[in-house]
């Protein structure tokens, strides 16, 4: 159940980080403000299932409140979302070499 959420995550993170950049790119005036309220709703969404899984993913994994808030933080830096990944990754990493037998 772990690696299903997990891998949730990480969809929601990516989807996440990239709606933001779109938000981004209508403020820049690159699309149309004619679409402000559908992407607006999307990126909504999107955040809001990025907090719940992030929640769910540092419960699972047992990260301090502090990583936990550097993830949350990481919602609102645009291009944040890779870090996360990297992080992820590396945190995935770890938790294989433990499970190996010596």
């Amino acid at each position: 159940m772990g690696c299903v959420v997990l891998n949730l995550f990480r969809a929601a993170s990516a989807a996440e980080g990239l709606s933001f950049l779109v938000i981004l790119s209508v403020s820049l005036g690159i699309i149309s403000r004619d679409y402000v309220f559908m992407i607006g709703m999307t990126h909504g969404v999107l955040f809001l299932v990025y907090m719940v899984l992030s929640l769910w993913v540092s419960n699972s994994r047992n990260w301090s409140v502090l990583v936990w808030l550097m993830i949350f933080l990481a919602a609102v830096v645009p291009f944040a979302f890779i870090a996360v990944e990297m992080f992820l990754r590396r945190d995935e990493q770890k938790a294989e070499a433990r499970t190996e037998p010596a």
